[in-house]
């Protein structure tokens, strides 16, 4: 069994695109410039922007911060996301989801410009992906790519299974996997919480991609030996016995599964660190389109 390590996996590329940036600024070159938008106090967001923002120093991207209050109207908000829009410094932008409950988060997503929409959520960069286009690919699923391109797991004819059909993973990721390219060519069933047999369906299944946000949900008796396993899922559950009062796990019950896999991710250490490397990579993409279109 070998741990697919998302974590130094992640590393790799930050460093990659530290020596990219250092040799922008050996030319005088403009460096990559992201922004992030967060609105409230969610926890996991904070922790979230917070790795973002630390990671942009490492490799010497310039960051910006907005951190508005909860009670921001929408309005507000896209005010703000038609700035970001315009400012020519800004290469990429995201806006840390969840919203507040008041802000449709539809109608703020849709008016972030497709060239600055380094999430990969807007519907140009999501068509153009399911098109096989150059875009922005959604980080999580351009980070899954990654991991298994790195590990060099085989892909091809493969039976891969996807829990949950979320446009930010699932269904992305059922996309790319099933395309022609590398860690692709795969056929992909796309699974979900009405669907009646998916025990059925794991069973038969190559490689999983679970991507539910249900802790523990993917047992044991429900993978063949030497499946590939990707776990996506990431959840806090309450236990006074820790520290924090509460510890991070996955959809996939990592001790009795990790026996049968051949690759698997750790939770936390998977799939979470590549989605911020992968972030940064769609930044440099956009500034490189910026500076073409220039």
């Amino acid at each position: 069994m070998t741990i697919l390590d998302g974590k130094k996996i992640s590393n790799q590329i930050k460093d990659e695109i530290a020596i990219e940036v250092a040799s922008m600024k050996e030319r005088g070159e403009k460096v990559p410039h992201l922004a992030a938008v967060l609105v409230g106090t969610d926890g996991a967001s904070l922790t979230y922007v917070g790795s973002k923002v630390r990671s942009c120093k490492r490799i010497g991207f310039e960051s910006t911060l907005h951190h508005l209050p909860s009670e921001t109207t929408e309005k507000e908000l896209l005010q703000l996301v038609h700035q970001l829009n315009e400012d020519p410094n800004i290469d990429g932008y995201i806006v840390q989801l969840p919203l507040p409950k008041h802000i449709d988060e539809q109608e703020v997503l849709m008016a972030v410009h497709p060239d600055k929409d380094v999430d990969g959520f807007h519907p140009t960069n999501f068509g153009k992906m399911a098109l096989d286009m150059e875009t922005f690919i959604s980080a999580t699923p351009y980070g899954i790519m990654e991991l298994l391109r790195r590990y060099k797991v085989d892909t091809e004819g493969k039976h891969a299974v996807i829990i949950g059909r979320s446009h930010i993973v699932g269904r992305p990721i059922s996309i790319l996997m099933s395309q022609k390219g590398k860690a692709a060519n795969a056929t992909v069933t796309l699974a979900h919480s009405r669907t009646k047999n998916i025990k059925e369906l794991t069973l038969q299944a190559d490689i999983i991609v679970s991507a539910l946000g249900v802790p523990h949900f993917l047992k044991a008796d429900m993978v063949k030996t030497g499946a590939v396993i990707i776990d996506v899922g990431i959840t806090r559950v309450e236990d006074a016995t820790k520290e924090k009062g509460y510890y991070i796990t996955g959809d996939v019950d990592f001790e009795a599964v990790s026996k049968k896999a051949s690759y698997i991710t750790p939770v936390p250490g998977g799939v979470g660190p590549m989605t911020i490397a992968m972030l940064l990579k769609n930044t440099l993409l956009a500034r490189e389109r910026h500076r073409k279109n220039a």
